[in-house]
């Protein structure tokens, strides 16, 4: 099989490739191609892989190339991990709204409606082409925003896109761990949007679990969430947040933290990344004990802003989840019918009652050869659908303002986001990023 993989000289690709090299079924990806339009970092990644794949008996070939339809030609599977604008384009989208002292943050909020506005476009452009030259094949979305990006495609290429993100199945785990249930044999009950989601239930041997969890400060001390949110609004809510919601509960906390930090997770990352790169083209060899060490100090900052200056992320909690994990099992249950339950982004297709039947929703489902079937859910609490019907409105009207460049419906997402205080706020945003993001700015003034 081959797999291609679209933003094939970003940093987290070795991650996937590692999966890959741990695949043992039969029906296995032989061939990878990666595609990116920066050759250095092509190259780096490149290096990276082929030191990781040395000595291990059948490994797949690698190839490299900045030509899109090279890339998608003959796909099985295609993975999209793009950022359009790079690293540069982060730093724009956290600071225009810090600057106006609103959050700032990569996916939630308008950094991630900034983000959606430079991506779609590109992410539009990428689903003809794959229709043209890779009708058949199934494409995997890691591109942040991934509900958003994964809508718009599906407007191209339908049910065969589907999107995937580590956040839920990782809070499943280790809500799971903390319980001692097995994770196997457990139902997990989750609802939402990418980003945007909540554990409701864990069920086993017929019993709800999670209550147990919710009731003992001591077992949500042991978890990521529990220390995140507190044992308090954990059982005023009773269920558990995906970790983004941080920014929603406790949003005067996290803009307070982002602005007195030195840098930005973008500028973090950055100036990380730079130096990453720099290191890997000076001295190829040591390409893979590069990545290695910088991939360590990068997952234990991860949302440094929602925790204690002397608190840091312990092991378990960086070993959650693995997007990774959850493609491989995407591409084994299409490719071999080796049925998996995964919490996804798909059509939504009435499985949450309240939103639309061609909305994106983050919920479990159960994948086979035809692909994922989103397992119809209980309905959400009025402040789960009322915060999920508003996020996806704003998500939508994203869509809208790409495809049909209205400059009033990118002013109205910015507006009605619940993370945005006023209209006058909003219209200062647009006006940041369209002045600051060339790809916003081309998008409204050609």
């Amino acid at each position: 099989m081959k797999l291609a993989i679209l933003g094939g000289g970003g940093f987290r690709v070795p991650l996937v490739f590692g999966a890959l090299l741990r695949d043992a079924s039969l029906h296995r990806v032989d061939q990878v191609v990666l595609f990116d339009l920066d050759v250095t970092r092509l190259a780096a990644i490149g290096q990276i892989v082929r030191q990781m794949a040395q000595g291990v008996d059948g490994s797949p070939s690698v190839a490299e190339t900045t030509d899109l339809d090279e890339a998608l030609r003959g796909a099985d599977f295609v993975f999209s991990a793009i950022r359009v604008g790079g690293l540069q384009g982060r730093i724009v989208d956290e600071r225009v709204a810090l600057d106006l002292g609103v959050l700032g943050q990569e996916t939630t909020g308008p950094g991630g409606l900034a983000y959606a506005l430079r991506t779609v476009p590109v992410a539009l452009h990428i689903a003809q082409r794959a229709s043209e030259v890779a009708p058949d094949a199934w494409f995997i979305n890691f591109t942040n925003p991934a509900g958003i990006v994964t809508e718009a495609m599906q407007g191209v290429l339908g049910d065969h896109v589907l999107g995937i993100c580590d956040s839920p199945i990782a809070l499943a785990r280790r809500a799971i761990d903390a319980l001692g249930l097995p994770q196997e044999s457990t139902t997990i009950d989750y609802v939402g949007l990418n980003h945007l989601g909540w554990l409701r239930a864990l069920h086993h041997d017929g019993t709800d679990h999670l209550p147990r969890l919710l009731s003992s400060p001591d077992l949500l001390a042991n978890t990521e969430e529990g220390r995140l949110f507190g044992a308090q609004w954990l059982r005023a809510l009773g269920a558990v947040p995906n970790e983004y919601l941080y920014y929603y509960y406790f949003t005067r906390e996290a803009v307070a933290a982002i602005k007195t930090g030195d840098q930005t997770r973008g500028e973090f990352l950055h100036d990380q990344q730079g130096g990453f790169y720099a290191a890997v083209t000076a001295n190829p060899g040591t390409a893979l004990q590069v990545w290695q060490r910088v991939r360590a100090e990068r997952d234990s900052t991860y949302m440094k802003e929602a925790r204690a200056e002397d608190e840091s992320r312990d092991d378990a909690d960086m070993a959650g989840g693995g997007y990774e994990g959850v493609a491989l099992a995407v591409m084994a249950a299409i490719a071999s019918g080796e049925v998996a339950d995964l919490i996804l982004n798909v059509r939504n297709a009435g499985a949450v009652p309240g939103l639309p039947e061609d909305a994106v929703v983050e919920i479990p489902c159960t994948v086979d050869r035809a692909g994922p079937h989103a397992r119809h859910v209980p309905a959400a609490e009025e402040h789960m659908l009322g915060l999920m019907q508003q996020v996806k409105a704003v998500e939508r009207l994203v869509i809208e303002a790409v495809t049909t460049r209205s400059e009033s419906a990118a002013l109205k997402a910015f507006a009605l986001h619940p993370l945005v205080d006023s209209v006058s706020t909003a219209r200062a945003l647009l006006d940041g990023y369209r002045r600051r993001s060339p790809e916003i700015g081309a998008l409204f003034d050609d």
